[in-house]
């Protein structure tokens, strides 16, 4: 393998070099004006939500796609869902063969978006962009329709530069479930392994460092999400009747959850894992900032705090089905449920993680609570080999791009589906990327872009494909 790739300190840039970031410059007023056309269209996986809007969200993706011109093939597909006789969302599988020699690189992002939740809490409409102080707002302007927007500018401004000499192959596969659990991702993946094998993948749904400094993200914890039912009554019953001496399903409920977790916090279960692995030094008071955590709360857990995050489980009540307090009466509940998200740290699988939960609830169920486990969702976590020459062109794309070094990331979120590129193309280098700094709020209201970030994302990409434009092997 050759190539035209330099390491170390930022240099001049190269004669091509120049005018793929001048053109990616050029590119960016349209590019930006595409993706307030994307974020105004509410595409979300869930079957609730208007199903119409997430056909038209993939079919604007790939007129996008489609309107670089280097791809041969552009088609909006759905693969089966395993299990279930549904098709999954659809997702766009665009395609360009390598010539001459050069290697493929496969870009992947997604178009769905989460709910807005409350409207109320949004300072402005969520899927009306709006620009104020550098950041674009609305849902799916960072997550991730910045990382699709990233990819067809970036490859817009190599295709301007290089033209009829642009022999990299490339594949892309923009898909329409992430937010939803991605559940046909794995039979995707199966039906078009061919036309998605390349040699290096990079995946453009994370984020930086914050929001002058990029990241490479090398490890990702992996999930656990699953519904308990506690039952302790086969009927409700008056709660001063029989209070005191029988234990109603919500007692039995809270003191089950306690044991989840020590005094400080931290994770409390026999036999989920941690990585022992070195931080980069991080502030309580970034923490604070970055967290939105209220000035009389404390961090919870032990170690650095980005150990806490990247390398430790954790625990989180994330849904609870009981009376609401509207309807609240004197009555004891003869059933809870709950669901449980764990974050389990790279190593572990979720699998593995989802036993060991259960072996610890169910031995501490108090007073003799019948517990029931159902609609598990379980992923794995992810730890990069950054050793390869794809690693070493993307950090080298980034520091020229950004002009400041990269850091290595861990994620303290998941994406379960990275174990499913990794079976499936075991000799393909992952990439993971992104477009978000520490306050875009995904998934959240008021959900932003950084522009200053996403600019640098798009020269990042459009380096690095030029560059692997240069790679023989």
């Amino acid at each position: 393998m050759t190539s035209s790739a330099h390491h170390g300190q930022q240099t001049p840039p190269s004669e091509s070099d120049a005018a793929v970031l001048e053109a990616v410059a050029t590119g960016i007023p349209s590019a930006l004006s595409d993706l307030g056309h994307l974020v105004r269209i509410p595409g979300m996986a869930w079957p609730a939500f208007d199903q119409t809007q997430l056909e038209r969200s993939a079919e604007a993706v790939a007129a996008l796609v489609d309107g670089t011109g280097v791809f041969d093939e552009v088609r909006v597909l759905r693969s089966a869902v395993p299990g279930t006789d549904e098709l999954g969302q659809p997702a766009v599988l665009a395609i360009r063969a390598a010539r001459n020699g050069k290697p493929t690189i496969l870009l992947y992002a997604h178009h769905d978006v989460q709910p807005p939740g409350d409207d109320e809490l949004w300072e402005t409409p969520p899927f009306e962009p709006t620009v104020r102080d550098g950041r674009l707002y609305g849902r799916g302007a960072a997550d991730d329709k910045a990382g699709i927007m990233a990819h067809v500018a970036s490859i817009r401004a190599v295709s301007e530069v290089l033209g009829d000499d642009l022999d990299l192959g490339i594949a892309m596969f923009i898909e329409g479930e992430e937010e939803y659990g991605s559940r046909s991702f794995a039979q995707f993946l199966s039906d078009n392994k061919e036309a998605l094998r390349a040699d290096a993948i990079v995946v453009a749904d994370s984020g930086n460092w914050d929001s002058v400094t990029p990241g490479l993200t090398v490890s990702l914890r992996g999930n656990a999400r699953f519904t308990m039912r506690v039952r302790t009554l086969d009927h409700a019953s008056h709660s001063g009747m029989f209070g005191g001496a029988v234990p109603d399903a919500m007692m039995a409920t809270v003191k089950l959850l306690s044991t989840l977790w020590n005094d400080d916090g931290s994770v409390a279960v026999e036999g989920l894992l941690e990585r022992d692995a070195p931080t980069p030094d991080y502030s309580e008071a970034t923490l604070r900032d970055e967290a939105g955590l209220l000035p009389g709360t404390t961090p919870v857990g032990n170690g650095t705090i980005l150990s806490r995050i990247w390398n430790k489980p954790a625990i989180t009540l994330i849904g609870i089905d009981a009376t609401s307090v509207a309807a609240a009466s004197n009555t004891l509940l003869p059933e809870v449920t709950v669901v449980i998200s764990a974050r389990v740290a790279p190593g572990q699988t979720g699998e593995e993680a989802y036993e060991v939960l259960q072996d610890h609830l169910r031995a501490h169920a108090p007073f003799g609570a019948e517990l029931t486990f159902s609609e598990a969702d379980l992923g794995n976590g992810f730890l990069a080999d950054t050793s390869g020459w794809a690693a070493a062109l993307t950090r080298d794309a980034m520091r020229d791009a950004y002009g400041v070094a990269p850091i290595d990331l861990g994620v303290g979120g998941s994406i379960p589906f990275i174990a499913d590129l990794v079976r499936e193309f075991p000799a393909a280098q992952i990439l993971v990327t992104g477009v978000e700094d520490p306050h875009s709020r995904a998934h959240s209201p008021n959900e932003s872009l950084h522009l200053d970030t996403f600019r640098h994302a798009v020269a990042t990409e459009a380096l690095l494909l030029s560059r692997m434009n240069g790679v023989d092997l």
